[in-house]
């Protein structure tokens, strides 16, 4: 529990520090089983061969709203020490359409003899399109609109990740070098840095009976010129088969969440946000479909529990 206590304390000095900008990331709300695209640490951490896709579409009915695909795979390899992982995402918001493709690899230490501690690394590149040529301007021969072109942005990224068969926190920097957006040093933006991120995950497994389980989780997500993004999460498990939870975050959306494990092995996740800002009035919420495999290629004869994170 120690560990867990020196996590929260340098997550706070993180936040801590540092001016703020917009937030420029895809955001999840199934983030309790997408890990792998905010931490590199986490890679290897499910001791099987685990491949995870998502499908975000948010916000709609309103035209350009942001809609997110991604997959990610990871294994461990080596006595299960270090593991190696791959993800892909692929967002789109209006006219800003980014493809991220990242390796990542992480390596373990067995601090007692159900919890690891585990560092990883992330490095991959970001193609970023920005077609602003499609925008509407009120003004001719705007700069703004002119002086951005499509861009490979490489990247590396960091993460801490402290997990049991029960529970796990972890701290990370997915991409820690800040890119320049436009080439062009003409461009009139006063702004156009690919920001830094920071994240907080934590989550817990409480067995309420033989056949109840809860799962309280939290995300942190800091970056410049934002305010704090925090989302809590609660789901309670029936019978390691089905799951229902509730999520909320602060000052934009409260979330439903479903789970069903057709199998151990094979996991489908649904979220619907309910918008609570102002864009309530012109959308009809946010849809999240999820699909996970594990594949066991290790021992195939070890009975398998569902994993929940």
């Amino acid at each position: 529990m120690n560990l867990y206590k020196v996590f929260f304390l340098l997550i706070l000095l993180i936040l801590g520090t540092g001016q703020t900008f917009a937030q420029q990331d895809p955001m999840y709300t199934q983030y309790m089983y997408n890990t792998l695209s905010v931490n590199p640490a986490y890679a290897g951490s499910r001791e099987a061969l685990s491949i995870t896709g998502l499908l975000r579409e948010q916000w709609i009915g309103i035209k350009g709203a942001p809609s997110t695909q991604s997959l990610t795979i990871h294994s461990p390899v080596y006595n299960d020490y270090m593991g190696l992982g791959l993800s892909v995402v692929n967002d789109r918001v209006g006219p800003i359409h980014q493809t991220l493709i990242f390796a990542d690899y992480s390596y373990s230490i067995q601090t007692t003899d159900f919890s690891k501690l585990a560092f990883g690394l992330k490095a991959g590149v970001n193609l970023l399109q920005a077609n602003l040529t499609s925008l509407r301007s009120n003004q001719g021969g705007d700069q703004a609109i002119y002086n951005v072109d499509n861009r490979l942005l490489p990247n590396v990224g960091i993460g801490i990740y402290y997990y049991s068969d029960k529970g796990y926190i972890g701290i990370s920097a997915p991409k820690l070098l800040q890119q320049r957006i436009s080439s062009d040093d003409s461009t009139i933006f006063t702004d156009d840095i690919q920001r830094r991120h920071y994240f907080l995950i934590g989550g817990y497994v409480l067995d309420l009976s033989d056949d109840v389980k809860f799962k309280p989780a939290i995300l942190l997500k800091a970056v410049q010129g934002a305010p704090l993004s925090v989302d809590v999460s609660g789901n309670f498990f029936f019978n390691d088969k089905f799951g229902i939870g509730l999520a909320h975050r602060f000052d934009d959306s409260f979330s439903g969440l479903l789970q069903y494990y057709v199998t151990p092995q094979f996991h489908i996740g649904y979220a619907y946000d309910f918008t609570m800002t102002e864009l309530r009035h012109y959308n009809s919420g946010s849809h999240e479909l999820m699909l996970s495999y594990d594949l066991n290629y290790v021992d195939n004869t070890r009975i398998r529990s569902p994993r929940f994170f």
